[in-house]
């Protein structure tokens, strides 16, 4: 059956057919179409030890230094498989806390996402934010090499990852042989020569790439109507015993099926060896992709921020799959991700393994694999290590990622695209943050930030000509309904947390209406579980009442059970913002800024919590990237934008502010007030005070306002008139811009704003300046 419904991801006009959206390609969500699979997760995060956790501090301060792999140093460029045998904002103080670790059912965030799901469906990349160039599906044999050979600089001992097979001293490099360190056997040459009948089945044409585990095969299938296949060494051993046992310990690959995961359609022998039979996928890898652009430009030239962000956000929902199967990814590259026209491919299995394996060999590559790996093994946690190391590599195309930054990122103050982009700065951060527990419990959670992300990317690209992305529905926030002109926001006017709806009290909270906030405490105590939810209802509910006891001791029972709740931290923001503390205010907002870096809440809050405590910089730019990601923001951050503008002196700038609060807003009127009255104080020149009346005519405003706006127009305007005399043509509502046609409007509006301000002195005072304003008073 297919589903017509219309997509629930942020920013997305598309609608789910067939179980997939037919524009961002995400997956329906359970009862938005007939085809979700509503598998369970079996994977388990965290270490493989079960150490206890502790909350990392490293919010806000970038990622410690990495210590460069021993053999790297003279070869930056090296990728070396490993075999174990298991901005801005950023300156400001943040509060430490992480992300909670999840089991099956993961978070709330991923329980909102939808399920995985099997069924082809149109790919588009971007998910409609933006554009992403498709690759050419070349030829199947244009892809085969001429001339099978590793280059030197790229051979290394599959067992201990030293160089072998180098040349040195007038002595010619060697294609076999053992490794100098270990002992191990290696052999660079290709085993099957074209022509050679694998398994019976496959003819082989040649060879395409060299990968951890030998040479990758291009063949032709006899029995099926000779369709491409690809041949990859599943066991470099003559042992024909062990090859079996690897062949039995692979076939639960064969049942991988997914859209975005390359097939396995079978595993062979052939003298001794072990082959795994895959999907042949034409395109161009991601890393191919890089080696193209830095080729072309003469330098290194990564991808556009935006153009990664997509790779990354189409090929998670495979990672989701293969976690809901109890399976992990361990070895994802730019080389392990192929475009094809605009569909992606997540390709190389070889590196796939159970996640209760605790005895396989652990492939990934140096620079991408997770530190803790080589200890406690690989993780949920170690593959969104791998997908952040990956956008990195994407991005900044750095040679030191092997090297000097092989477990660490490069400094933002060094990096134009962090300092540009804090939010994907914010993203990288927590998804390569040094210890797993404080990176993305999930895949599904990493993507909905990914695709905040992308939004704000994509927004800043556009420029301040533009106008503001359309607004994207949050999993976590609803949106702000309240905008302010003069001040900033306060606490409770700030966009509030959405109830997680599998909280076990979220049924029963749902009924709690009772208006008075002491009356409302009263009831949260009769709650029948002290559930999450109830805790953080209990502190909001607090700071209204001025409990800030109540407050702190909710907040402190959330963050005991769980020291990685950002909500709790969040719902501690509001109760230091409520008290006037903006500084603790602005480290609790950082703190969660830096969990959820995609979500638009916590920078507005960080934003107004700036603005109060004298960080007007780091404010606006807070300010600005709310107003353009996302239209449910736009009129309260233009509002800051605009006063921290005009405070700055930057008219233009604020009228630019203004200019992007649009008419379906309630507080448009407002708005264009507030314009109006900008170019009242600020322009000597009539045609800028004649289009501030006109810029408010349509717009239905308070009398008292129009009429004190109208005054202080004419007033300036008169002003003008008698300094560089008269402006024929010029008209302000409806008055010639002479001295005598002004003063009798500047009259007419004084005597009308006199008659509906309520105090009478100062009704008293408008119509004395009436009175001498006008014009027979001067004969």
């Amino acid at each position: 059956m297919t589903s017509t419904t219309a997509c629930r991801e942020a920013g997305c006009t598309g609608r789910y057919e067939d179980g997939w959206c037919d524009v961002c390609g995400s997956p329906a969500p359970a009862g938005a179409a007939s085809t979700s699979t509503g598998t369970t997760s079996t994977a388990t995060t965290g270490s493989a030890t079960g150490a206890a956790r502790t909350p990392s501090s490293m919010l806000g301060t970038g990622i410690a230094a990495g210590v460069p792999t021993p053999g790297a140093a003279g070869d930056p460029d090296a990728e070396r498989s490993t075999r174990t045998g298991r901005t801005s904002s950023t300156r400001l103080a943040s509060a430490a806390l992480g992300s909670a670790r999840t089991t099956a059912t993961g978070t709330r965030a991923t329980r909102r996402l939808g399920t995985s799901s099997t069924r082809l469906r149109r790919a588009r990349l971007g998910a409609g934010l933006t554009t992403v160039p498709p690759a050419p599906v070349a030829d199947p044999l244009q892809a085969v090499m001429a001339d099978p050979q590793v280059p030197e600089r790229k051979r290394f001992c599959a067992a201990c990852g030293e160089p072998v097979g180098r040349g040195r001293e007038g002595v010619p490099a060697r294609t076999q042989g053992f490794c100098a360190q270990c002992g191990a056997r290696f052999d660079f040459d290709p085993r099957l020569a074209p022509g050679t009948l694998v398994g019976g089945q496959y003819e082989v044409v040649g060879c395409l790439a060299h990968g951890g585990m030998g040479w990758i095969y291009l063949a032709r299938d006899r029995n099926v109507s000779g369709r491409w296949v690809v041949l990859k060494g599943l066991l470099n051993t003559g042992d024909a015993d062990a090859v079996q046992a690897a062949i039995s310990e692979r076939q639960f690959l064969a049942r991988v099926e997914h859209p975005l995961v390359v097939e396995i359609y079978n595993f062979v022998e052939h003298d001794g060896d072990g082959y795994t039979v895959m999907e042949f996928v034409g395109g161009r890898s991601l890393k191919e992709l890089l080696t193209d652009r830095r080729e072309a430009a003469g330098r290194v030239d990564p991808l556009p921020v935006d153009q990664a962000l997509a790779y990354v956000l189409e090929v998670l929902p495979a990672f989701g799959y293969l976690h809901d199967l109890g399976l992990l990814y361990c070895d994802f590259k730019p080389d392990n991700i192929i475009q094809a026209g605009d569909a992606l491919k997540l390709i190389d299995l070889g590196g796939v393994r159970r996640v209760d394996d605790e005895h396989s060999a652990i492939y990934g590559t140096v620079g991408y694999q997770a530190p803790e790996v080589a200890e406690v093994g690989p993780s949920v946690a170690s593959d969104v290590y791998t997908i952040g190391r990956t956008l990195a590599t994407l991005v900044l195309d750095f040679r030191g990622n092997t090297t000097t930054y092989v477990a660490a990122l490069p400094p933002v103050e060094d990096t134009p695209v962090f300092a540009r982009y804090d939010s994907f700065y914010r993203l990288l951060a927590k998804a390569c943050a040094p210890d797993p527990s404080d990176r993305f419990a999930t895949v599904d959670e990493m993507r909905a930030q990914v695709l905040g992300v992308l939004r704000e990317v994509v927004a800043a690209d556009r420029g301040a000509g533009d106008p503001p992305l359309t607004s994207a529905a949050s999993v976590l926030f609803e949106p702000p309904t309240t905008d302010q002109v003069e001040r900033p926001l306060a606490w409770d006017e700030l966009p509030a947390l959405k109830v997680d709806p599998d909280d076990a009290a979220a049924g029963w909270l749902s009924g709690v209406n009772v208006a008075d906030p002491v009356q409302r405490l009263a009831a949260l105590a009769d709650s029948p579980a002290d559930t999450v939810e109830v805790r953080l209802l209990r502190a909001t509910t607090a700071i209204e009442a001025g409990r800030p006891e109540v407050v702190r001791e909710a907040v402190e029972a959330v963050l005991a059970d769980d020291p990685w709740e950002w909500r709790a931290v969040w719902t501690q923001g509001l109760a230091q913002l409520a008290a006037g503390d903006a500084v603790a205010a602005r480290a609790s907002f950082n703190a969660v800024y830096g969990q959820v870096p995609g979500e638009l809440a916590p920078k507005l809050a960080l934003a107004v919590a700036c603005e109060t405590s004298g960080e007007p910089f780091v404010a606006e730019q807070l300010y600005a990237t709310c107003a353009y990601a996302d239209a449910n923001y736009t009129a309260p951050a233009a509002f800051g934008l605009a006063r921290l503008r005009l405070a700055a002196d930057d008219v233009d700038g604020a009228l630019g502010a203004l200019d992007l609060v649009t008419a379906t807003r309630s507080s448009y009127p407002d708005a264009r007030l507030l314009r109006a009255q900008v170019l009242a104080r600020t322009r000597r020149d009539l045609p800028s005070l004649a289009a501030a009346l006109d810029s408010v005519r349509p717009v239905q405003l308070d009398a008292a306002a129009r009429a004190a706006l109208r005054t202080a127009v004419l007033t300036t305007a008169l002003d003008v008139v008698g300094t560089t005399g008269a402006v024929p043509g010029v008209t302000l509502d409806g008055a010639a811009a002479t001295e005598d046609d002004l003063r009798t409007a500047l009259e007419g509006a004084l005597r009308e704003q006199a008659a509906l301000v309520p105090d009478r002195a100062d009704r008293v005072a408008l119509v004395d300046r009436a009175n001498t304003v006008r014009r027979w008073s001067l004969w």
